[in-house]
């Protein structure tokens, strides 16, 4: 169903206000398509017109308002420092409109990737590189205005990838849904000389999954089951590479489908992508000894784990969230080989963004939907 989303022109002195973006203004309220001040680039700071913005499950939880968390308690985003109105949207791509006179190493034109992930530059996650976990996030379309825009402001061209052989729609989620597959696959890393004995066990066949199990299938020799509700999904999720699919409605004992397939000892790894009160135990339990499980999703809840089992097992229980700047620049060339790709479903114009993210929560959408501002 589509959403009519207002219009708002403002002006203000003299200043014009001149682009088009989408802002969450309240929580669980429809985005609003406003007129907003057009950012100048300063310093090392570009402009991008963004020509594709991925369409994420954080953006939902960022427009729900939060996640779920143990004992029916809600987290509040804004009690992490979300701040509204904001324009939200992380995963971008586009061409460069302006440049700061700081910039050196892009010029007017060039086709980039976002990387979004951005830190205060000073704690100890950002010293180590890995600015995606830092201290004092300030992420685009999360902390700061992101792509559901015309254009949008990046604070430094250091975070900007140059687009050489891909398109943009294809490129853009690769800054996220990519980039945390990429991640949470590299940690399922299995020991040298066992890599095709290798089980890795992939929960969610959305656009996290399927591209975990081309980056999987890229990297590793490993054996990849994935498991869904979804027939539709499950699919496609065999044709780029899954070697069993496990559709959780039709089976009854999924640990035990799981079990069955590793000759009773249970897999290696589990990726979690849902990650909620019910995937989590069963992940959990269909692990092996020295099993690891890598907890992804947001989807919220608790559980309850059996103690003395994760030293007697010797299970590791870990997150992955997003990835490095270096993690990013990897997978964007895994993707220009041609070795992975984006699972594009639909394209949506800026003013059929609540319609996206409608079609998003409700399970319509097959890889991931785009949004493109400029069209």
């Amino acid at each position: 169903m589509k959403t009519e989303s207002s219009v708002k022109i403002i002006k203000l002195g003299d200043h014009d206000f001149d682009m088009k973006g989408a802002q969450i203004i309240k929580t669980n309220e429809p985005l609003v398509i406003n007129e907003v001040e057009k950012p100048k680039p300063e310093g090392n700071q570009v402009l991008v017109r963004v020509a594709a913005t991925g369409v994420c499950h954080s953006d939902l939880h960022l427009w729900e308002g939060g996640y779920a968390g143990p004992k029916g308690v809600f987290m509040k985003v804004e009690d992490r420092g979300v701040k509204f109105p904001l324009i939200p949207g992380h995963e971008i791509s586009g061409t460069i409109e302006e440049v700061g006179n700081g910039v050196r190493n892009f010029n007017v034109g060039d086709k980039v990737l976002v990387y979004p992930w951005l830190g205060e530059g000073k704690c100890p996650a950002c010293l180590s590189g890995e600015q995606n976990l830092c201290d004092n996030p300030r992420t685009l379309g999360i902390y700061q205005n992101g792509g559901y825009a015309q254009y949008v402001l990046i604070p430094d061209s250091k975070f900007l990838i140059r687009l050489d052989h891909l398109e943009f729609d294809s490129a853009s989620s690769l800054a996220c849904s990519g980039l945390t597959a990429y991640n949470a696959v590299k940690k399922a890393k299995s020991i040298p000389g066992l890599e095709d004995r290798h089980n890795i066990v992939i929960v969610g066949a959305g656009g996290l999954g399927l591209m975990a199990v081309q980056v999987a299938k890229a990297i590793f020799k490993s054996k990849i089951t994935i498991i869904d509700v979804n027939d539709q999904k499950l699919a496609e999720a065999r044709k780029l590479g899954a070697d069993n699919i496990i559709n959780t409605k039709e089976k009854q004992d999924v640990v035990k489908e799981v079990k069955d397939l590793t000759n009773g000892f249970g897999t290696d790894v589990v990726i979690d992508f849902v990650n909620n009160n019910v995937t989590s135990v069963n992940s959990f339990n269909m692990l092996r000894k020295r099993g690891k499980l890598i907890m992804v999703g947001l989807f919220g809840g608790s559980m309850e784990l059996n103690l003395p089992m994760i030293p007697l097992r010797g299970y590791t229980l870990t997150g992955a969230y997003t990835g490095t700047f270096q993690d990013l620049t990897e997978l964007v060339e895994l993707a220009s080989d041609g070795k992975v790709r984006t699972v594009l479903d639909r394209t949506f114009a800026l003013d059929q963004v609540n319609e996206a993210l409608h079609d998003l929560k409700n399970g319509k959408i097959i890889g991931r939907a785009i949004i493109n501002p400029n069209q």
